[in-house]
């Protein structure tokens, strides 16, 4: 009896610190999260087939208390000074050449490049996503090598709908929950992007993945290069997120 009960005991303590896909989606969020303000430089290039190279510049500003951000374009010169807003449930576009506010969607492509709005939102994973689980009932979770990097990988399907694809696999390192890798697929099952994140910064005691390549599985030989830089966590004034301030920086 006395074996018994200590086998289970050992059991409930093997369980209790089993590493799952949920506790996996806790973490990611626990290391990469940043809670201040934000400023930073974001530059996008762009390649695509038969369309040659093309680099945008921006200047991106983020308010923790409500996740309200702007973004000013800074380069190319066609898009210099045009801006977006996002306040609340409300995402405006602003053109410099009309003085004009449009009200449009978080889907919307920022500056004709592949960025959207909702990747400069900050979103917990796991409001998002839950896992994956295979016919037996398990969550598709293993252990593997990237490289010379040991990784967990798991599956995880989206739990509300306004999300960008509805599954994404995801591959983090063990050492640290940093994201090395993320493939995204169609609701048909069909990979449309990988992603890899080559390079962290430590802000505040959290990782900002500061260097990015998007590889679009969908139109062969487009990609997209991510880098952030000049970051600064320091306090924005609140007459930052206005229509009348992004306008005044366009004059």
């Amino acid at each position: 009896m006395k074996r018994f009960f200590f086998g289970c005991l050992v059991l409930a303590a093997i369980n209790a610190g089993a590493v799952t896909v949920d506790s996996l989606l806790v973490e990611v969020e626990k290391t990469t999260e940043v809670h201040t303000d934000a400023q930073a430089n974001v530059t996008l290039t762009q390649q695509k087939t038969n369309q040659g190279t093309k680099t945008i510049e921006m200047v991106w500003y983020r308010r923790d208390s409500d996740d309200a951000f702007m973004i000013v374009m800074i380069a190319p010169e066609s898009e210099k000074g045009n801006g977006y807003l996002r306040m609340g449930e409300n995402f405006w576009m602003y053109r410099k050449n009309t003085r004009t506010f449009q009200h449009i969607n978080r889907d919307e492509n920022i500056g004709g490049s592949d960025a959207q709005a909702d990747d400069f939102e900050k979103r917990k994973l796991t409001e998002l996503y839950e896992p994956v689980s295979d016919k037996d009932g398990k969550q598709v979770l293993s252990e593997e090598m990237l490289g010379n990097i040991p990784v967990y990988r798991f599956e995880v399907k989206a739990k509300v709908n306004d999300v960008d694809y509805p599954k994404k696999i995801y591959w983090i390192r063990k050492d640290n929950s940093l994201v090395l890798k993320e493939q995204s697929f169609a609701l048909s099952g069909s990979l449309m992007q990988t992603a890899y994140y080559l390079k962290y910064s430590l802000v505040d005691k959290s990782y900002v993945p500061v260097k990015m390549m998007f590889v679009d599985e969908f139109e062969k030989g487009n990609k997209t290069i991510v880098e952030i830089s000049g970051i600064s966590t320091k306090a924005l004034d609140d007459k930052l997120f206005t229509k009348a301030y992004l306008e005044n920086l366009s004059k």
